[in-house]
C-alpha cells in the first residue's frame, strides 16, 4: 500500500499550510500574530522569526531593546529590538509565547517590488521551522508543521 506525504504527516499530527510561491522563489503565507493578520515570508534561511518596526504597533507587539544586529537581503548590522510571548497561528497551528525579533524589513520589501510582489509583514524563519518540525513539500507548494 502506498502512503503519501500528505497522509504520512497528517496521520503523524502535522498540520497541512498551503504556501503561494512568488516570483522570487520564495514562498508567502497568512500568519496570524496576536489575532491580526499579516503575510509573512517561510525563510529556512533566516536564524530567527521576524516582523518589520513599522507592523511592530499593528500586531500589538510589546518592544523592549536587544543586543542583537540583523544581516541578510543585502543590510547589515541593522538594530533590532525583541518582542517576547506573542501568539502565533498558522494554518491550524496555534503557537504561544513567540519571541519576534523586529527589525526594518525595507530592504526585503524592496527586492519583492522589483519583482513586481506584494510586501511582507515578516518572516518565519529556522527558530520556529525546527521547533516545531517543518516540512516544505516544494512540488505541492505546503508547510507541514507539527
Amino acid at each position: 500500500m502506498k502512503t503519501d506525504l500528505r497522509q504520512f504527516l497528517e496521520a503523524a499530527g502535522f498540520y497541512r499550510i498551503p504556501l503561494q510561491k512568488l516570483a522570487t522563489g520564495h514562498y508567502k503565507c497568512t500568519v496570524r500574530v496576536n489575532d491580526i493578520p499579516g503575510i509573512f515570508i517561510i525563510d529556512t534561511g533566516a536564524s530567527s522569526s521576524c516582523i518589520g518596526a513599522a507592523q511592530a504597533e499593528t500586531f500589538r507587539l510589546e518592544k523592549e531593546d536587544s543586543e542583537i544586529k540583523a544581516a541578510g537581503a543585502g543590510a547589515i548590522n541593522m538594530q533590532t529590538q525583541l518582542a517576547r510571548s506573542n501568539r502565533l497561528r498558522i494554518g491550524g497551528k496555534s503557537i504561544r509565547n513567540v519571541e519576534l525579533v523586529i527589525f526594518d524589513l525595507t530592504h526585503v520589501n524592496q527586492a519583492l517590488a522589483q519583482a513586481e510582489e506584494t510586501a511582507v509583514d515578516g518572516i518565519i524563519g529556522a527558530d520556529l521551522l525546527k521547533k516545531y518540525r517543518a516540512v516544505i513539500d516544494y512540488g505541492r507548494n505546503v508547510l507541514y508543521l507539527k
